[in-house]
């Protein structure tokens, strides 16, 4: 069996962490076999190595191999890719292409985040590993493929599998064997020996002297959780290797680049904190965080709405005022507090006037309420209200719709609305 140290050499593998080394070694163990593999672990761990070592261990080194980064392709289009398509099987479609599964016939495809791959694909991707059968997209002729298959995620399969996101057969299909490769803050004796081999091959990559840490930095840089993993610390010391005029590299120097205090939002697997099925993307975090946004904005609206009605009330606080002009600035006024339309989406009464306090200090005394004497439209809905007061500021200003906009403190498009859902166009 190939020793394990030359496999390191021959393809640039750093560590002698045990979780990684018997990683590698199920990696060449696996190898002269035609089993599928799952590689599971972080985004940038370095999982693209497994299936290297597979491939170039194999009977089939000498055959294609083929790299697929099923997240970068567009769900329309990812049948075509892996399974070719016929001529005219969809618009764009002006010749017979081969997909992969043909191309890679005989050899090893790798299929890179996996787990981001469309339920109907999946499918497909079955019967391949099942029967080494597929149909092109747009024909209803089988074709046969005989191709070893290496996938690799960084989803948590079993939440995606209770989501519904991936098939449970493709699932045991594809984890025949399954390799994990370990995050670099579970690594720590081999931080400094990447950073050394990154630092050598940057300074010979851009002619300059090599980087070196200082004692304090290399315990700073063990102590670090990086979220980016390997591919995070070669970006470092990439950065570094370009920037820094010193080549000696402090703590302090060091903190400049990756501070403790100020880490972004990382996915933990093990050992508490947050789960990876609270965030299984930078997405589901910003919409998280724009949730909370929105409803903190929602309770600070209801709050000054409140006391713009009571303004007249001499019983409001120096910071209660204070609030109310933070929150109706110029500037966020899209419909003037002081509009008659203002309450429109509220349960509000439309025609009491809500002015802003311009000055906190100023006397409220001279604060006079708009009274609107009672007639027949005071049994109509908001809505009719609302259509009566634009027929009105229309007349007014006979039909300027600007000058109308401007004196009901809508802005002109949502006038146009208005009119328009009113049948005011005439």
């Amino acid at each position: 069996m190939t020793d394990l140290q030359s496999i390191k050499t021959r393809f640039g593998i750093i560590g002698n962490y045990p979780v990684l080394n018997r990683a590698l070694q199920k990696a060449i163990q696996v190898a002269p076999t035609d089993i599928s593999v799952l590689v599971m672990g972080e985004s940038g761990v370095g999982k693209e190595f497994i299936p290297k070592i597979i491939h170039g261990e194999s009977r089939r080194k000498h055959q294609p191999y083929i790299v697929v980064n099923c997240g970068a392709i567009p769900e329309g289009t990812i049948d075509s890719e892996l399974f070719g398509h016929e001529k005219g099987a969809f618009t764009g479609a002006t010749s017979t292409r081969k997909g992969y599964f043909e191309v890679a016939d005989g050899g090893t495809i790798f299929l890179d985040e996996v787990g981001e791959l469309p339920v109907q694909t999946q499918v497909r991707l079955l019967r391949v590993l099942e029967s080494g059968e597929f149909m092109k997209v747009g024909s209803s002729q089988v074709q046969k493929t005989n191709v070893r298959i290496v996938a690799a995620t960084n989803v948590n399969m079993l939440n995606a599998i209770n989501d519904g996101r991936f098939r449970e057969d493709l699932y045991y299909r594809l984890n025949t064997v399954q390799i994990d490769m370990p995050a670099l803050r579970d690594r720590k004796g081999d931080i400094h020996l990447l950073f050394r081999k990154f630092a050598i091959d940057f300074a010979e990559k851009y002619r300059m002297p090599e980087l070196v840490l200082t004692d304090d930095a290399i315990q700073y840089l063990e102590n670090y959780p990086f979220p980016g993993n390997v591919r995070q610390l070669r970006n470092l010391v990439e950065q570094m290797t370009v920037v820094e005029q010193e080549r000696s590299v402090n703590a302090v120097k060091l903190s400049e680049y990756i501070p403790m205090q100020n880490q972004l939002p990382a996915v933990i697997q093990k050992g508490g904190g947050i789960s990876s099925s609270d965030f299984n993307s930078e997405r589901e975090i910003m919409y998280k965080i724009l949730f909370d946004m929105r409803n903190d904005l929602n309770d600070l609206k209801s709050l000054t709405s409140e006391l713009i009605k009571n303004r007249g009330n001499n019983d409001l606080s120096h910071q209660e005022k204070n609030l109310i002009n933070r929150v109706f600035t110029p500037e966020t006024q899209v419909q003037s507090p002081n509009s008659l339309l203002y309450f429109e989406n509220q349960n509000q009464n439309p025609y009491q006037n809500s002015a802003v306090i311009s000055n906190p200090d100023e006397n409220y005394d001279d604060v006079e309420d708009i009274e609107v004497e009672e007639t027949k439209a005071d049994s109509l809905s908001l809505q009719n209200n609302e259509r009566e007061l634009i027929v009105k500021a229309l007349e007014k200003h006979k039909g300027r719709r600007n000058k109308a906009a401007d004196e009901l403190g809508i802005s002109q498009r949502t006038l146009y609305r208005k009119i328009k859902q009113y049948n005011l166009e005439e």
